[in-house]
């Protein structure tokens, strides 16, 4: 492992807010009508001298990164690691901003782009892209407009499939597509009870300590128009992506959608649907695999111990076995 290595484009990063084990740059993007957007990327300071894979995470709905055991585990494999927070989201937040705002999930391809003009200093290392939930439905559609890119895809929950299944999916758009045009930035009631935060947060009953500003104990605010973005993403799953990459899913075997708590959210998806994501999986691609973990939590590596170790161990089988053997 080594720092910063001669040849580095290391202008611009600087110390990240995760400690002096990681470093951040920001990375300006084309502005949009409330003004200047950027996105961030954070990457361990030390780092493979000789990296055999590029790997680029991208977090979830009202998320930023700060899972840092992730890191470490890519590392571990040998991998570039790169983390992203999205335009609007965590580090790349603005006070002018709607947190997490966007009418179309394809925007996002700038800030990718971005990302990886940064981090594909070897155009032949293979690249995994991976991304939790929101962050899952994203990639999963940049990856069918960018089909020579990835070597793999790596989806942690990732929200292909809406709670109420196509049927409320299909009630839903209609309505939710017409309140965009009309109103795109009309916030809808906030269905978040805080449930997830208390099983994840180290604050409650959970073990991870991060920013409660850029993960909120009750998410952001969702608006028209990003629903009608992620139903419509939704969609084209729905309709088939024909993937041809290897694509991992991680899920817990059981989701806990109650309007009251109750000690099973502590070993269960308390966020999606995962019966109707795994059925929706299978329409990624052609070479899709699906792992089942019980007592997952809805980000699956922030589980207990036990179960993260499952998932990590997957993982590596995965990465080993389907994307490495495959790139040669």
């Amino acid at each position: 492992m080594t720092g910063p290595r001669p040849g580095d484009d290391a202008s611009g990063w600087v110390p990240d807010v995760l400690g002096d084990r990681f470093e951040q740059l920001t990375l300006p993007l084309p502005a949009d009508d409330e003004g200047a957007v950027v996105a961030t990327l954070v990457r361990p300071v030390v780092r493979p001298a000789h990296p055999r894979l590029d790997v680029l995470y991208v977090h979830g709905w009202s998320d930023y990164f700060f899972q840092t055991e992730l890191a470490d585990f890519w590392t571990a494999q040998g991998a570039a690691f790169h983390a992203i927070d999205l335009r609007k989201y965590g580090r790349s937040l603005r006070e002018h901003q709607t947190p997490g705002f966007v009418t179309d999930l394809a925007t996002y391809d700038e800030d990718l782009a971005a990302a990886l003009a940064v981090l594909r200093t070897d155009p032949d290392r293979p690249l995994v892209v991976t991304g939790h939930s929101t962050g899952g439905l994203t990639l999963s559609l940049w990856a069918t407009r960018h089909p020579d890119v990835a070597a793999g895809l790596l989806l942690n929950s990732p929200w292909l499939e809406f709670q109420t299944r196509a049927l409320g999916r299909a009630v839903l758009t209609p309505a939710m597509t017409l309140g965009a045009r009309i109103d795109p930035r009309r916030e809808l009631p906030n269905v978040d009870l805080g449930f997830y935060t208390r099983a994840v947060s180290a604050t409650e009953e959970g073990e991870w300590t991060y920013n409660l500003t850029w993960r909120p104990q009750r998410g952001f605010r969702t608006t028209r128009a990003w629903l009608d973005a992620v139903l419509r993403g939704q969609d084209q799953v729905e309709r088939g992506l024909d993937l041809t990459v290897p694509v991992l899913v991680l899920l817990s075997t059981r989701s806990t959608l109650l309007p009251r708590w109750t000690p099973e959210m502590l070993h269960s998806d308390t966020a999606l649907d995962v019966v109707g994501v795994a059925r929706r999986s299978a329409d990624l691609g052609r070479h899709v695999q699906i792992e089942r973990i019980e007592g997952a939590l809805h980000d699956v590596v922030l589980s207990p111990a036990p179960i993260r170790a499952q998932a990590y161990a997957a993982m590596a089988h995965w990465l080993r076995t389907s994307v490495l053997t495959a790139a040669g």
